[in-house]
């Protein structure tokens, strides 16, 4: 679904400008045509602008403008929207992932009375090594837990329940 909506805001968007880009050439050109051309010699001469083009020119202006401006705003509008959407989608996984570390968090300092080892953490929140330290020190200094390190180099915490 996803996908059919960001196809459809670009294409929105890109036939929007297309649409716009029209106007604004044509009524460039219908400027170009009205701006007063020298008569020359004979003041008198006949004027050869053409009212044909400068009616279809001022057609595709003004054709360009009432379907441009609403395809652009209607993809503009589904791209915003896709894009709040995205954010929203990025915050909730953000907040799963955290409840998920809290709760493992939580129920290893319970089954292990306060106790707590990097690699234990690791291997029950199936993060790597060094976001599962990050988040045990992080955790560590909200709570004023004690470390200790293993001559081997392992790390483990002690929270105070």
């Amino acid at each position: 679904m996803k996908t059919g909506e960001k196809l459809a805001a670009g294409w929105l968007l890109t036939l929007g400008f297309m649409f716009l880009t029209l106007s604004v050439s044509a009524a460039i050109e219908k400027h170009k045509m009205v701006q007063y051309i020298s008569p020359g010699i004979d003041p008198e001469a006949p004027d050869f602008r053409s009212t044909e083009a400068y009616s279809a020119l001022d057609l595709t202006t003004k054709q360009g403008l009432i379907f441009g401006i609403p395809t652009l705003a209607l993809g503009g509008w589904l791209a915003i929207g896709l894009y709040r959407q995205s954010r929203q989608d990025k915050k909730a996984l953000e907040q799963q992932i955290n409840e998920h570390l809290q709760s493992t968090f939580y129920r290893m300092i319970q089954e292990n009375n306060g106790h707590v080892t990097l690699l234990g953490f690791a291997m029950q929140s199936h993060l790597p090594a060094p976001v599962a330290r990050q988040y045990l020190d992080e955790q560590a200094k909200a709570f004023n837990a004690n470390y200790k390190i293993s001559e081997e180099g392992g790390i483990s915490y002690h929270f105070d329940l």
